[in-house]
């Protein structure tokens, strides 16, 4: 057997929140984690307070599935099928969604990404492979991507790290590893361990705000 891939034209979904008025506004570009879908994603950072001065924008990773016990449409990211190649497919697809939101609205040059569980690690790349540049990220729950080395970090700008300090999934033996990785990199970051589990919890909504402030006051 000999097993080929072969690049071919997909459509993605993601959803747009604009601020009110017309001045241009900074984008904050969301990831939702796995079997989740961009209405999720879009609710927690409209949650956010501040996030209303924010062009807010939701993306729904490719790969769409029906959620078994409630026949919801959800998504994931990737699998380690295909790795790479679906890394590829996700960096075009986000920075796709970023023109077509700028060509779209008024927008500023500032752009922050916000990742969930496994939507960190897409935060991370698209933050490392802007066209834009980028204030930085926002991650909750979710480990910064293997592949991205300390010049690739650099780039990011600030990062807000949270996890909760009952998290089975993101545990604390990653959250230090991360947490060394993005100092070595000389980045301005900012950690915080909650009272909660792998959630998206009010601490870190209320941290994303702080976040959001210091970055655009």
């Amino acid at each position: 057997m000999t097993e080929r891939t072969v690049a071919t034209t997909i459509h993605g979904r993601y959803l747009v929140d604009a601020p009110e008025g017309r001045e241009p506004a900074p984008l904050l570009v969301g990831f939702h984690g796995y079997a989740e879908a961009a209405e999720t994603q879009l609710e927690r950072l409209r949650s956010i307070p501040g996030a209303d001065r924010w062009l807010v924008v939701s993306i729904q990773a490719l790969n769409r599935f029906y959620q078994r016990r409630s026949d919801e449409v959800v998504a994931g990211w990737m699998t380690r099928q295909d790795r790479e190649a679906a890394i590829a497919d996700n960096l075009v697809y986000v920075n796709a969604v970023v023109r077509a939101v700028a060509s779209e609205f008024s927008t500023s040059s500032a752009i922050v990404f916000a990742g969930f569980s496994q939507g960190v690690a897409m935060a991370f790349r698209a933050a490392t492979a802007s066209t834009a540049p980028s204030l930085g990220v926002i991650s909750v729950g979710g480990d910064v991507p293997p592949e991205l080395g300390r010049d690739a970090l650099a780039r990011v700008g600030s990062v807000l790290v949270c996890r909760g300090a009952r998290d089975g999934w993101y545990t604390p033996e990653i959250f230090q590893n991360d947490l060394t990785r993005l100092r070595d990199a000389s980045l301005d970051l900012t950690a915080i361990e909650f009272d909660g589990a792998h959630e998206w919890s009010d601490a870190a909504t209320s941290a994303a705000a702080r976040f959001l402030s210091e970055r655009y006051p």
